[in-house]
């Protein structure tokens, strides 16, 4: 029987029984009806990873809006917290628990990987303790139920582009059709976050809504690879910069030469303070 990881966030950040997972996700798709783009066959997106309340109805959305024409036969999900020194992360075998059931490791993909880069490896026993991934996987087992996933730990840097790259051309010597899914949240701001540049109060949101988070949304939609980690780095808007370029590289590899964003929100609507922390929905076709 193949190992399989254990969700840690289950139960906590997103519902931990198939029953109430069922019953957010009909909850999101209803709220998120009129963000869907339906009428082309989109490559990859970008999905943030606060917990359910806060943020999955974009990261739902986004998903379901990657399934509503060619179903892949394996998804790609560039995630985790890195910075530019880090080491890349690639779990290479085994598979990834959700409470609608696991969801495999495509080996194949993971093993050409591992043979052109230096990656610390994580294992169904042994890996980071990582939301950024974990939250996408129900949506990515209910609305792709036989799909295969490579997750990657993709730091801001050069390095995570040309992974991006790889990981599709691993795919299409197989002839595998390949979705891409890049987890970020944006500007983590206020008191806990150590990040005021604009003080406290509505002015601070509305610079983070329309200023900074907008500069990121920005450099993703001009599908700048490279625009997307020097934002992430110089202006704190972006959590996993890293991630949402490699996704960015990587969709852009697989035939992608557009960018549309879906939706925009920020944890303070749902629960307004001095801290908060804004989420976006894009995708690339």
């Amino acid at each position: 029987m193949t190992n399989i990881r254990k969700p840690l966030f289950a139960g906590t950040w997103y519902p931990g029984d198939a029953d109430a997972c069922e019953q957010e996700i009909q909850h999101f798709l209803e709220e998120g009806k009129t963000d869907r783009i339906e009428d082309r066959n989109l490559i990859g997106g970008i999905v943030p990873h606060a917990g359910w309340f806060f943020s999955g109805s974009i990261a739902c959305n986004v998903i379901y809006s990657l399934s509503r024409q060619e179903q892949p036969d394996v998804i790609a999900i560039f995630g985790m917290h890195m910075h530019p020194g880090s080491t890349p992360h690639l779990m290479a075998e085994g598979a990834w628990g959700t409470p609608f059931g696991p969801l495999e490791i495509h080996e194949e993909i993971a093993g050409d990987l591992k043979k052109q880069f230096n990656f610390t490896i994580e294992t169904p026993e042994r890996f980071t303790q990582d939301n950024t991934i974990e939250l996408q996987l129900p949506f990515v087992k209910h609305f792709f139920k036989d799909a295969k996933i490579v997750p990657i730990g993709a730091p801001p840097a050069d390095v995570s582009l040309q992974i991006a790259a790889a990981t599709v051309q691993a795919a299409q010597k197989r002839g595998l059709k390949l979705k891409i899914i890049g987890s970020t949240d944006l500007t983590h701001y206020g008191l806990n976050y150590g990040y005021t540049p604009q003080g406290t109060g509505p002015q601070a949101v509305e610079w983070v809504r329309y200023e900074n988070d907008r500069k990121f949304i920005d450099a993703l939609l001009s599908m700048d690879a490279g625009e997307v980690i020097r934002q992430g780095i110089e202006n704190q808007n972006a959590c996993c910069a890293g991630a949402a370029a490699a996704a960015l590289e990587a969709s852009r590899a697989a035939g992608a030469d557009q960018a549309e964003s879906l939706t925009y929100a920020t944890s303070y609507e749902k629960h307004p303070g001095d801290s908060f922390v804004g989420y976006a929905g894009v995708v690339f076709a």
